[in-house]
């Protein structure tokens, strides 16, 4: 079932028309590695039909959209959203929980065969978000033997997590786009990048301008509105990259508002499904194709995240809560 929607024209640049077409695939079942459930896999494939010059036919990017396993904040954020204003959850890092999270998504990334074709992973330059991608997409255990340098070093974050090797695994690039919701939530705030190389010694920060964080204020929170203007302009410039296969580990306030942008002339159900809010490590699959190119298969690499299942709420969701009232 296709159904059409408009984007705005000022959000994607000149050479990109601006409709889009949504195809909702059909639910199937699948077994991943030794659940006793058998999870529904939804797969939603955005297909952006763009002019990039008039001779070129090539497919833009397949991506993989990826919510960081669970963080600190997310535990006491369930309970109470006065706990994302807290100093406590600054930069929050994965739980051991949480861990638990990347190690199954790896599993789900290594047997399906996805590990295999990623040329590239981006992460917002968060703790969160950088742990969960090292820890999915990244190489095996690091040693000091090893003649290359480390992606992340051991207990990064306080994660007891022992270091991580940069053998054989993707190029991880951080990039501010994709960060979350910004502003007032210290949970959303980032160290200086400086830190962050220390610790994550092999993910390339070099797209990234300032060594502070001179995008998050203590006392003005984006508005959703721009932070789906953010998002268009991060798929704007991911129809600039080369790489054919890219995985994207982000936040769930910054996907929920960014998708919710598309879908607005679709069906209820499918502008629902569309902008439903990601489990922490959830994978969803989205493919954006060019003018010529007209139907897909529905993907074999989702995952619905959550595995093992824990507390996950988002500041966004907290954020609504309070303005209704609910504590």
């Amino acid at each position: 079932m296709f159904a059409t929607t408009t984007l705005n024209p000022t959000s994607l640049s000149s050479s990109l028309i601006p409709d889009s077409h949504f195809l909702r695939l059909h639910q199937s079942k699948g077994e991943l590695h030794n659940t006793c459930a058998a999870p529904l896999h939804y797969s939603i494939w955005i297909m952006a039909f763009a002019r990039v010059c008039s001779h070129c036919t090539a497919a833009k990017p397949s991506t993989w959209l990826v919510r960081h396993a669970q963080g600190i904040h997310n535990v006491d954020g369930d309970k109470n959203y006065k706990a994302f204003m807290s100093p406590e959850y600054f930069d929050a890092h994965l739980t051991q929980l949480g861990w638990q999270q990347v190690d199954n998504l790896r599993k789900h990334v290594h047997s399906s065969g996805l590990i295999k074709s990623i040329d590239l992973v981006i992460t917002s330059p968060l703790l969160r978000t950088m742990q969960t991608a090292v820890g999915v997409f990244g190489g095996e255990a690091y040693s000091d033997k090893m003649d290359i340098v480390p992606l992340m070093v051991e207990n990064a974050g306080n994660s007891d997590h022992p270091a991580i090797s940069s053998l054989d695994c993707p190029p991880i690039v951080a990039v501010e786009l994709c960060r979350e919701h910004l502003g007032v939530h210290p949970c959303d705030k980032r160290r200086s990048i400086s830190e962050y190389r220390c610790l994550f010694p092999a993910v390339d920060f070099s797209l990234i301008e300032s060594d502070d964080d001179v995008l998050w204020k203590a006392d003005v929170r984006e508005t959703k509105d721009e932070v789906a203007a953010r998002g268009m302009n991060f798929m704007n410039w991911l129809f600039t990259r080369k790489e054919k296969e890219i995985a994207i580990v982000t936040h769930s306030g910054f996907l929920f508002h960014t998708l919710a942008a598309f879908g607005n002339d679709c069906h209820p159900l499918v502008k629902k499904e569309i902008s439903s809010h990601f489990a922490n490590c959830e994978l969803r699959s989205m493919v954006i194709l060019d003018r010529g190119m007209v139907g897909s298969d529905c993907s074999s690499t989702n995952y619905p995240g959550k595995i093992p299942s824990g507390l996950d709420s988002p500041s966004d969701a907290a954020a609504d809560a309070k303005k209704e009232g609910k504590e």
